[in-house]
Parts: structure tokens; C-alpha cells; sequence
């Protein structure tokens, strides 16, 4: 009697475990077309990949994304098993666009690899803070204009002026400057290379609260130029300007990194840049 049961137990456990090896395997497809199995982590890839282009574009995911990307990875199964069957597998136009995708598969991974490598230290974006900041010390300008067409116009405006015109009104009226006219031909705060240099040059002889006393050619017309004053150049603290130092000094590594591997590497062929 108990050798019986034992033996029926044995023969239900047998049952279940061949009936459960199917469903694990199934529970990794999707589907089976023509034979093939149509793997989920297909769908599981394509699902993260959108959500990382949405994420990234600040776009929301379509409420039946999961359901698209099955069916097109079905279809997709069902229409390369035909382009088997007619031998486009073979073919020499194949081969190479299967080349080109293997090789930019491989540099989008060194290139995630490279970014993850790619630490930035704090003393490197000091470093590099200290540099830009420098470059970026020295006086800034803030001026306002007055752009006309032809000389007559702007020497007419300097008489004006003179007559005791206020600047601001006359701009308002005769400057053709549209980021300026409405605001009385107020310039916000520039360093002097900001301007091309006919009005930069006539600019920085000013005192504060000086006006050009003759009309200043430049290639967009005749300027009338008034001095509001100065101040050092301003440059924002380090903090505000980290994400962009970081992802800066990351790409001159990376830059740093395939220029020298080509110059490592073994060809005859001669680069142009």
C-alpha cells in the first residue's frame, strides 16, 4: 500500500514537472511564429528604449505602448522570416548595412562606457572654472543707441540732443534697432567685444554719462552712442555653472580619448581633422 502511493506520488511530480518547464519557457515569449520563438526581452528592450526618448523629449508614453511594441516586434518576426525565406539574408547589400549597424552598436557602447569612466573631479572643475572665469574678467559696458540709416538722420538727433532731447524719447522714436528702440536704445551689460568694433572703439572713450559727439558708422547703419556706466565682468559662481563644466571637461576626455587611439592605431590613412 505505502510503496503504491510513494510510486503515485513520483508519477504526479513527474506530471507537474513537465508541465511546468512549458509555461517557464512560454512566460519568455511572446509568441511562436512559424516555429520561432518571439522572446519578450525583445518587447522589454523596445519598451525601455521610448521610455528613455520620452524621459529625455519630456513627452508622455502612449497609454497602450506595451501592446504596439508586441505587435510590432511580431510582425517584425514575421516579416524578417520572409525576407530569409527569399535569400535577402545573403545578400551583399545585407552583409554591409549589418556591418555598418555592428559598428555603430559597438562605438554607442564605448561611448557609454567612456562616459562612465569619464570622472570629473572636483579640482578638475575648479581648474576649469578658474580658466573660463579669467578669460571672462574685465570691464562690461552698459550703453544705450541710437541706429538710423543715414548720417544726416543721426546728426540731426545729435543737434537735437544738444538742444536738450532726452535720449530715451529720441530712441524710441527714430532708432530701427528692435531689440532696443522700445526700451530708449538700453543695451543690457557687454563686454566690449561683444560690439562689432567701430562701435566697441567709440564705446570705451566714453566717460559715464557721455554721448558720441559725432554719428558712428558700423555695418548696420549710423549709431548715437550714450555711456551709463561700467562694472567688472560678472561670472556666475561655480555651483551654477557645474552641470555644464561637467559635461564639458566629459567630452574633451572622450575627444581626447579617439584622437588618441587614431593615433595610435596602425593605418595609412591620413586624417583632416
Amino acid at each position: 500500500m505505502k510503496k503504491s502511493f510513494l510510486a503515485a506520488g513520483a508519477l504526479m511530480l513527474a506530471a507537474v514537472g513537465t508541465s511546468v518547464a512549458p509555461l517557464a519557457a512560454q512566460a519568455q515569449n511572446i509568441a511562436v511564429v512559424n516555429g520561432k520563438p518571439v522572446p519578450k526581452a525583445r518587447v522589454d528592450a523596445i519598451i525601455t528604449q521610448v521610455e528613455k526618448q520620452a524621459k529625455a523629449r519630456n513627452q508622455p508614453l502612449p497609454p497602450d505602448l506595451e501592446r504596439l511594441v508586441r505587435d510590432k516586434v511580431v510582425t517584425d518576426e514575421i516579416l524578417s522570416q520572409e525576407a530569409e525565406r527569399r535569400g535577402l539574408s545573403t545578400s551583399a547589400e545585407f552583409k554591409q548595412q549589418m556591418e555598418l549597424a555592428r559598428q555603430g552598436i559597438l562605438i554607442g557602447l564605448l561611448s557609454n562606457d567612456i562616459d562612465k569612466k569619464a570622472v570629473v573631479s572636483d579640482a578638475d572643475l575648479q581648474k576649469e572654472y578658474d580658466k573660463l572665469k579669467a578669460q571672462a574678467s574685465g570691464t562690461e559696458y552698459k550703453v544705450r543707441h541710437i541706429l538710423v540709416e543715414k548720417e544726416d538722420e543721426a546728426k540731426a538727433i545729435l543737434a537735437q540732443l544738444k538742444g536738450g532731447g532726452k535720449f530715451e524719447d529720441l530712441a524710441k522714436k527714430n532708432s530701427k534697432d528692435p531689440g532696443s528702440a522700445e526700451k530708449g536704445g538700453e543695451l543690457d551689460f557687454a563686454a566690449a567685444g561683444s560690439y562689432v568694433p567701430e562701435f566697441s572703439q567709440a564705446m570705451v572713450k566714453l566717460k559715464k554719462g557721455e554721448t558720441t559727439t559725432e554719428p558712428v558708422k558700423s555695418q548696420f547703419g549710423w549709431h548715437i552712442i550714450k555711456l551709463d556706466d561700467t562694472r567688472e565682468a560678472q561670472f556666475p559662481p561655480l555651483a551654477d555653472v557645474k552641470p555644464q563644466l561637467q559635461q564639458r571637461l566629459a567630452q574633451q576626455k572622450a575627444v581626447s580619448l579617439r584622437d588618441d587611439l587614431r593615433a595610435k592605431a596602425k593605418t595609412d590613412y591620413k586624417f583632416t581633422n
